[in-house]
């Protein structure tokens, strides 16, 4: 089982770097929006742009991650994702930096999608949700870790550090992809012909089950992205943080989720996918009202209200993930989580820019009707709880044909 465990360290890093790249941006938000003169409208283009250009990337993957060695493509894709963070790190002004997110997005979507889908090659059903888990506790180290440390390299430096440190961490990255990820190609033994792009299109859109899945994506997206990209502006805006006590936010929310993230995934295998996600998805609502609704507010009580918020976010997103990894076979696992990603991306681009159509700043620079986005995110996420209940999983077990006959552990 060593490898296996190595495969799934290296996924969650190839997960940290992704995670970590469209998340210090929001935490910047104050500066990059000093800095570059933009409005909050501005600001949401800069962050939906990213979830777009991956939603855009996720779609035409499709048509091409079921054909190829997934250790092979992993490498290509990571290796566009290294180089575009890079060009952020280098952006001189707001519309190149713009352009550049794009580029990073096109890359940082088809990582989401063939994280997926190594892990549902990999691992079976009853041990999909531990890691699902392990994996998705990547979104905590992010937080403890990655954009506390972004944020305060920035303040002592500029808000360019934080994009050169993520692109010298990728190339250590890039090296565990090629030593501890193996060739993966059971997926293509059991393709009996190679579909054409139509083909597998009517596959998945024909799918009532997968489509449920599909649709569960988007309403989960609808429900969060409103929120989580303005939340730093937010706080510093109408609750009276400053940049630098932004982190404890992130701090304190992802050193808990660190632990709950891998509780969570036990959880799921123990007590099933759809009780997991419908406890968690319901205790979510609560920090979202308060959350939306705050004034000058003691730092504790702001701490104790956002921390809930990451680990219910977090909670409901590995039962999720397990759920609809399992909608699909081997054979068509990958374009299928392509597509899957590229509503992700898509829905959580469209709640962004929506959120930032409706705030408004009003004369002493606060950011008014959050809590009308807080009302539309509770009904999204209330949601998806009765649909969740109508989704099954098709695919059990984990069969992977892979180069290396001395690395067994991946076939137990």
């Amino acid at each position: 089982m060593k490898q296996e465990r190595l495969l799934l360290w290296t996924l969650a890093a190839i997960n940290f770097t992704h995670i970590v790249d469209f998340m210090i941006l929001m935490p910047l938000g104050p500066q990059l929006m000093r800095i570059f003169d933009i409005s909050p409208r501005e600001f949401g283009l800069l962050v939906s742009s990213y979830t777009f250009s991956a939603g855009l990337s996720s779609f035409l993957g499709a048509f091409v991650l079921d054909k190829y060695d997934r250790k092979k493509i992993m490498l290509w894709v990571f290796l566009g994702f290294l180089l575009g963070t890079l060009a952020c790190a280098l952006s001189p002004n707001y519309p190149i930096l713009l352009i550049s997110r794009i580029v990073s997005g096109v890359f940082g979507g088809l990582t989401s999608a063939l994280v997926l889908a190594i892990i549902g090659d990999v691992i079976p059903d009853a041990r999909r949700g531990r890691a699902m888990g392990l994996v998705m506790a990547a979104f905590s180290v992010a937080s403890v870790f990655g954009v506390p440390f972004g944020l305060f390299i920035a303040s002592i430096s500029n808000w360019h550090a934080p994009f050169f440190f993520l692109a010298g961490l990728s190339l250590v990255i890039f090296w565990m992809i090629y030593k501890f990820i193996p060739n993966i190609t059971a997926h293509l033994v059991e393709q009996r012909f190679k579909p054409s792009p139509l083909q597998v299109i009517k596959r998945v859109t024909g799918n009532p089950n997968q489509m449920r899945a599909i649709t569960l994506t988007i309403m989960m997206m609808l429900g969060q992205f409103t929120i989580i990209p303005f939340l730093s502006p937010y706080m510093v805006a109408n609750v009276g943080f400053t940049d630098l006590q932004l982190t404890f936010i992130y701090i304190s929310g992802g050193f808990f989720t660190i632990f709950t993230s891998p509780w969570v995934g036990r959880l799921t295998d123990r007590y099933g996918k759809v009780k997991v996600f419908t406890v968690f998805m319901s205790l979510n609502i609560i920090p979202i009202g308060v959350i939306t609704q705050l004034g000058v507010t003691p730092i504790p009580y702001v701490l104790l209200i956002t921390t809930m918020f990451f680990v219910t976010s977090n909670g409901r997103m590995v039962p999720a993930a397990a759920l609809i990894t399992g909608t699909a076979k081997p054979e068509n696992r990958g374009s299928f989580l392509s597509f899957n990603s590229a509503v992700q991306q898509l829905g959580a681009g469209v709640a962004s820019f929506f959120a930032g159509m409706v705030l408004t700043e009003n004369a002493s620079g606060e950011l008014v009707n959050f809590e009308i986005i807080g009302y539309i995110a509770i009904v999204f996420s209330l949601l998806c709880i009765p649909l969740i209940r109508r989704i099954k999983v098709i695919d059990t077990e984990a069969v992977v044909a892979v180069a290396q006959v001395e690395q067994p552990d991946l076939q137990k």
